[in-house]
């Protein structure tokens, strides 16, 4: 077993931006600038958008936060968001999810400009990549596509089983897995809540791609000798030796499941920070 390790690869990846970034100096341009919303008082919300905006000073991008209060209407959040379309000094905008109950998340994502949406989830970017278009790619899929590229993962002719069908994670990645491209070329298999049988069709991925959102749920048995195994998944447990009283656990358990794999991607320390990288990129190239 070896690890898809995102710290690793992240940190490859960041050093390549800061080239960029530069490069981009050097020539009297201005570095790229990410605008992020953040809605309420969210704790992982606030700490997603606080290492985004950490990596952002860190690369020597611009950043911008805006926070708002949990009961803000619909339509003031709408009037930012439109504020930072009009801006010629931003880039990229992301309203980091999810949102209050009262605010329509389509709505919201809508709203941002296709080639300012750097989280890569409005309908336009979502139907281009989809076309085998350019766009600005979902930044988890992209992520992932980032490791599996760094440790030369063999994914032609492979069997792909993605479990979960979000917009967000696992439809993308089931696309981008099926293309003719590198990585890709695989045969996908989508997988979801209401698949009968579900472990029988793990048991047949030659690479397992877990965004199921349940701690723990990919068990050993459902796992081929062998296989390749991407954890998507942060979810929160209870854990009285973390200072925090919480520990972060994936999708797969891991401890179990890791002897079986010739690859398998740890949590934390995998997808999570690709995901940051994905961004970055999306925001370069905004």
């Amino acid at each position: 077993m070896q690890l898809l390790d995102g710290k690793l690869v992240s940190g490859i990846i960041k050093e390549t931006l800061q080239v960029e970034v530069e490069a981009l100096q050097r020539q009297g341009l201005r570095p790229p600038h990410l605008a992020a919303i953040l809605v309420g008082e969210h704790p992982a919300s606030k700490a997603y958008v606080a290492s985004k905006i950490k990596t952002c000073e860190y690369l020597q991008f611009k950043s911008t936060l805006i926070r708002l209060n949990e009961d803000v209407s619909e339509s003031y959040l709408l009037e930012q968001i439109q504020a930072l379309n009009e801006s010629d000094e931003v880039d990229g905008i992301l309203v980091q999810l999810p949102l209050p109950a009262h605010i329509r998340e389509h709505r919201v994502i809508e709203a941002i400009r296709p080639e300012k949406d750097v989280d890569g989830f409005h309908p336009v970017n979502q139907g281009r990549l989809l076309a085998g278009l350019p766009s600005l790619l979902p930044a988890t899929p992209y992520g992932i596509l980032l490791l599996l590229e760094h440790y030369q993962i063999p994914t032609a002719g492979m069997h792909c089983v993605v479990l979960g069908r979000s917009n967000i994670v696992g439809t993308p990645m089931s696309v981008l897995m099926s293309r003719n491209t590198y990585p890709g070329n695989c045969t996908v298999t989508l997988c979801h809540s209401k698949t009968n049988d579900l472990a029988s069709y793990c048991r047949e991925a030659d690479l397992l791609i877990a965004a199921i959102g349940k701690a723990g749920f990919v068990k050993a048995d459902m796992v081929k000798p062998g296989a390749v195994v991407v954890d998507v998944g942060i979810n929160r447990g209870p854990s009285a030796s973390s200072p925090q009283g919480y520990r972060l656990t994936g999708d797969v358990d891991f401890d179990a499941v890791a002897p079986k794999c010739s690859w398998i991607t740890p949590v934390p320390g995998g997808v999570g920070l690709m995901t940051i990288c994905g961004l970055m990129k999306n925001t370069l190239k905004a």
